[in-house]
């Protein structure tokens, strides 16, 4: 959350050639903009807008955390699907981070809710209002019945070390997603940062 397309860019542009490739910054990511509160359905449905605009016939979706779940609502039986670390399975959360919402929630009661960024996690602690609320409507979304019902041929990775999405919620995930293989690898929420080359290379086997 809050990262911008150069990231996916830098990472997998070199190692993928011979793909047309696609680099998009989401409402409210990198350099663009967003007006309104918004929904995971919504930025998929804004991203569809985009590509028949733009007249481009896409088979391949990849995603990494929340962008995995915008993937995962774009990607038809036919096409191909890869998920990095992506979020939408609920990990449960810490006692500290359960006591920081109670507290927040009675100080949002008397008027303090001006106050949020003391309370917000890291992903939302420099977010605009806006892309605030966005985050909160967003990230407690379970897609675990989208998972279930996607059809298309799936790739999984993610990084053993991830403690924004845990491993266990990338092998729920897996067991959902019917079609699908799963590679964990080394590394955190950004572990393919170090392995694009090798994701790269699943992708092409395909």
């Amino acid at each position: 959350w809050g990262a911008n397309k150069e990231l996916m860019k830098q990472s997998f542009c070199p190692f993928l050639k011979d793909f047309c490739q696609i680099y998009m910054d989401l409402a409210g990511f990198g350099n663009s903009s967003v007006e309104e509160i918004l929904n995971t359905q919504d930025y998929a449905n804004i991203t569809e807008l985009f590509l028949k605009q733009k007249k481009l016939d896409v088979c391949f979706f990849m995603g990494h955390s929340f962008g995995g779940k915008v993937s995962t609502l774009l990607a038809k039986e036919k096409d191909t699907l890869i998920l990095l670390s992506s979020a939408g399975i609920l990990a449960k959360k810490s006692l500290k981070v359960r006591f920081k919402i109670r507290i927040f929630k009675i100080l949002k009661l008397f008027g303090f809710g001006k106050f949020y960024r003391y309370f917000a996690s890291k992903d939302g602690a420099n977010l605009s209002p806006i892309m605030y609320e966005t985050f909160k409507r967003v990230v407690d979304e379970d897609f675990s019945e989208i998972f279930a019902k996607q059809k298309a041929k799936s790739l999984v990775f993610w990084g053993k070390s991830d403690e924004a999405t845990p491993l266990y919620c990338g092998e729920k995930m897996h067991q959902f997603l019917k079609n699908s293989t799963f590679y964990p690898l080394e590394g955190d929420h950004f572990f393919f940062l170090k392995h694009s080359a090798f994701i790269a290379q699943k992708i092409k086997e395909i």
